[in-house]
């Protein structure tokens, strides 16, 4: 048994870009175990995100996040010209977001279950204090969009994603 016939490594490949975020497919119709080889980064974290967590945003100014949810799911939230945009990530329909410096993003994980994620982080320099400080928000997210989003998710992919109050 060789151990190259049940694992295959794919690069990442952009579909599209909304204005500055990158969404990345990631194609996972392979009937064996497949390994999936994220760009090229500085370091790498494992992120738990709680149930029932509301993240405040936050900005880097020295470093491109590259996310990619490995078990569960979450809502991520980028803001650009003063508007929320809404991002499911999910282990079921994986892909990578790439953000870079300069935009204010956060994680709401409405489920009951965790969410775990990996950030590949590209340094543009280093780290500064302020970037991992809270930013105070000037609108509120919208959880009926939130919401609405985890529910077409769950019925489109036919599995039971208990949601928790927040």
């Amino acid at each position: 048994m060789s151990l190259t016939k049940t694992i295959a490594i794919s690069d990442l490949e952009c579909i599209h870009a909304t204005q500055g975020v990158d969404i990345c497919s990631v194609d996972v119709d392979v009937p064996n175990v497949t390994e999936f080889r994220i760009p090229s980064s500085h370091e790498t974290n494992l992120v738990y995100i709680a149930p029932g967590s509301v993240e405040e945003l936050f900005v880097h100014h020295f470093q491109t996040d590259q996310l990619l949810v490995v078990k569960g799911s979450i809502v991520l939230v980028v803001l650009q010209d003063g508007t929320y945009q809404y991002i499911l990530m999910s282990d079921r329909h994986p892909q990578v977001v790439k953000i870079p410096p300069g935009i204010p993003h956060g994680a709401i994980n409405i489920n009951a279950e965790p969410c775990v994620a990996i950030n590949s982080v590209i340094r543009h320099g280093p780290p500064h204090e302020r970037d991992y400080r809270p930013l105070k928000r000037r609108l509120p997210y919208d959880l009926t969009i939130v919401q609405a989003i985890v529910e077409e998710f769950q019925q489109s992919t036919k599995v039971d994603i208990k949601p928790t109050r927040i």
